[in-house]
């Protein structure tokens, strides 16, 4: 498990799943904020590629995020589009609504970081986000990301174009805290 002040970032368990389905998947306003793509229901016990882990998808590292006090189910994060070439990496999450609001985000951005950069070997990290998830931008500003541009009404959700704002943030430029 990596770990930083808050937050583990562990394997996916079987048990996960339904969890988190339920809580980020299922919420269609929250779902369609999260996703690129429209939002559909999916059966119970399918195989949802968001949620499944394909431990030989070499570009996508999908986590379970648990607090450290306890171990409870917190959420969602992901290392994707992985390129090893150019080594780089986008980094994404999701946290369930009990958990939102505690700081647990930068904390998850900042492991997701140390995974990144010291586990990994990359070079640089990317985020895209929504230009009003100001939570998001708030964590990922404070571990050090920068807005690098905005694309202007690039997502289409829940029936309007909104814009999504691009963060970059480089190997050297990065000034790890406590994740380990």
């Amino acid at each position: 498990m990596l770990k930083g002040t808050k937050v583990g970032l562990r394997a996916r368990h079987e048990d996960d799943i339904p969890i988190l389905r339920t809580e980020l998947y299922d919420d269609v306003a929250n779902s369609a904020r999260a996703e690129g793509r429209p939002w559909r229901p999916i059966t119970p016990g399918s195989k949802d590629s968001r949620l499944v882990v394909d431990d030989e998808e070499e570009g996508h590292v999908p986590f379970s995020v648990v607090e450290l006090d306890g171990g409870t189910l917190i959420g969602t994060a992901t290392l994707w589009g992985i390129d090893n070439h150019n080594r780089f990496a986008h980094i994404g999450l999701g946290l369930r609504p009990s958990a939102r609001g505690k700081g647990y985000g930068t904390d998850v951005v900042a492991v997701l970081c140390h995974y990144g950069f010291i586990v990994r070997g990359l070079h640089r990290l990317q985020i895209e986000t929504l230009s009003d998830n100001a939570a998001m931008l708030r964590s990922a500003e404070h571990n050090g990301f920068v807005r690098e541009g905005v694309l202007r009404s690039s997502a289409w959700v829940m029936g309007e174009f909104v814009d999504e704002v691009l963060l970059g943030l480089l190997a050297r430029d990065w000034k790890p805290e406590t994740a380990t």
